[in-house]
């Protein structure tokens, strides 16, 4: 593999020697919603061995998608599976495209074919082969050996059949050094906020936590080799100037499981991180967020990652019940959590947080704490509140536990869980059964992500444009919407519990809470739209001042 280490430009990291042998075509299929990065760098891997990659938006027409193979007549056709439930639709394209006469080599990647390979191919019967883990070295080698007519079979990292039974060959290691693999390929056009472009980045891979309910841990504990794996900060952000003077980008969005920062060494490397984007001159062009777990928010730490463009948190704090958290495993208290929101509130810097109101130890008891929790974190409408119900995923330790105690249900596309309480089974149900249809949480125009998004404009207008007049007025009027409509919420969800416990009369209907709900969105409208009006000469002036293309030349 070549490396990106010495090259003289970015570039060039997918610019290396081809083989000997003929290029071979590829067509990789997988979701693109803020760009998948596990297939950009699969198709930078293949670039750099002189292959022909074509990425392809699984969301797209099938028949676009069967154009697309027809057209690039590949070696290969990878599938890239990142959420189990859509297994049947990727099972329904496979079996569409040959029986469209599609007859070249199927490969599949993902958490869930990684972990549950023998349940894929069962499930994809199309499928020849499920490359595991970490994919870049596997599928080199596999579409090499392919596209010169040799016996497959035998590489390392891929399941496969033979005679009718599920073959795993020995596991390939992780990729030791990422700074070795080529920039991935970003061959899509980038979101954009108020003119400011935006795009992923990894700094690391893998996540040292062990929550119970999560794939990914697993995920890189099952194939040799080092857990977590970080980036040089100065390759990080020599990729982040290469993005910002190449492609005018000046939001990104570390993708990374957990940012590293829990910890003496992975704070020297964040710190680090925020010498080489000072150095860079990036630090005061640039914004960027991060994914990160509450144990890992330090003041003085975040003080000086806000300084250096950090404007954006997300953290996974799951749960406002100590039964709850030690259920997910999170290894960390109710307080450490409190504590954490504080510090960013203190600080001034915008999150937004996951939260699971439900997971298979939930009484009335913990919905009563976590609405507590809830309460004193966005009750004064600095985040917009949102919960979802524990799933178990395959491959992890909670789903393991489950089917032990006899509680596992559904499928792999819908996998559920009885509750030890029928009761708030029943609670569940009526719930979540109500807020669906109203589209509070889910859904378009769902209220709680609108919102979630109008924090993350702010945070990129008071980053990258100077100060507006009515700034501080429209952040206290959103919070107050946001507050109105996080109270309205909490108190469904109280009410919702007297009603299955006690019998109390229901005053929320279907109808009731849909208007409730047009009513905050019509009035968050109104008066973004307003704001962003009163502010339109100004957000243009600085636009045409510093328009794309612009950046090269700073």
């Amino acid at each position: 593999m070549q490396t990106t280490c010495d090259h003289a430009h970015p570039e060039e990291a997918v610019r290396t020697k081809p083989r000997e042998s003929a290029a071979q075509r590829v067509v990789l299929i997988g979701f693109q919603d803020q760009e998948n990065l596990g297939l950009g760098y699969l198709a930078s891997a293949l670039r750099s061995r002189g292959h022909l990659v074509q990425i392809v938006d699984f969301e797209v027409d099938f028949g676009q998608i069967l154009d697309i193979v027809r057209r690039m007549d590949p070696a290969v056709v990878g599938f890239s599976l990142i959420f189990q439930f859509y297994v049947r639709r990727f099972a329904d394209l496979a079996r569409y495209l040959r029986e469209n006469g599609i007859d070249c080599h199927f490969t599949i990647g993902g958490h869930f074919p990684s972990l549950s390979y023998q349940h894929t191919l069962e499930l994809i019967p199309e499928i020849d082969s499920v490359v595991r883990f970490e994919g870049e070295m596997t599928l080199i080698e596999l579409v090499d050996l392919i596209g010169a007519g040799q016996e497959w079979r035998g590489i390392e990292g891929i399941a496969h059949r033979r005679n009718g039974e599920t073959v795993a060959n020995k596991l390939r290691a992780l990729v030791h050094d990422l700074d070795d693999l080529p920039y991935p390929e970003r061959s899509y056009k980038p979101d954009a906020v108020l003119g400011r472009k935006v795009m992923p980045l990894l700094a690391s891979r893998g996540c040292a936590r062990t929550c119970s309910f999560c794939s990914i841990h697993v995920f890189y504990r099952s194939a040799p080799g080092k857990v977590v794996r970080t980036r040089k900060p100065a390759e990080v952000v020599r990729e982040m100037r290469y993005l910002y003077d190449e492609h005018d980008i000046r939001v990104f969005l570390f993708q990374d499981d957990d940012f590293p920062l829990f910890g003496k060494v992975w704070q020297r490397w964040t710190r680090s991180l925020l010498e080489e984007l000072r150095r860079a001159d990036l630090a005061d062009r640039v914004i960027w967020k991060i994914n990160c777990r509450a144990d890992a928010v330090d003041p003085e730490l975040f003080r000086e990652m806000k300084s250096c463009g950090l404007y954006f948190v997300y953290m996974g704090l799951e749960s406002g019940s100590e039964e709850g958290l030690v259920t997910l495993n999170k290894e960390i208290t109710v307080a450490e959590n409190l504590r954490a929101v504080a510090i960013l509130k203190e600080i001034g810097l915008t999150y937004e947080f996951g939260f699971m109101l439900f997971d298979p130890s939930t009484s009335f008891e913990s919905v009563r704490d976590n609405l507590k929790f809830l309460r004193a974190i966005s009750g004064d409408g600095t985040s917009s509140a949102g919960f979802c119900r524990m799933l178990p995923y395959d491959g992890t330790p909670i789903k393991e536990q489950l089917a032990r105690e006899g509680r596992l249900r559904g499928d792999v596309c819908d996998p559920d869980y009885e509750f030890l309480d029928p009761k708030v089974s029943e609670y569940f149900q009526a719930l979540t059964g109500l807020l669906r249809l109203t589209g509070w949480i889910h859904g378009n125009p769902g209220l709680s992500p609108q919102l979630k998004f109008a924090w993350n404009e702010v945070g990129i207008m008071e980053r990258l444009f100077p100060p507006l007049p009515d700034m501080a007025e429209y952040q206290e009027t959103l919070r107050g919407i946001t507050a109105q409509s996080n109270e309205m919420l909490f108190r469904v969800v109280e009410d919702m519990a007297e009603t299955v416990l006690n019998g109390a009369p229901l005053r929320w209907t279907t109808e009731i809470l849909r208007a409730e709900c047009l009513r905050f969105l019509d009035e968050f409208h109104r008066e973004r739209d307003a704001f962003v009006l009163r502010n339109q000469p100004l957000l243009l002036q600085v636009l045409r001042a510093d328009p794309p293309g612009m950046a090269a030349l700073a």
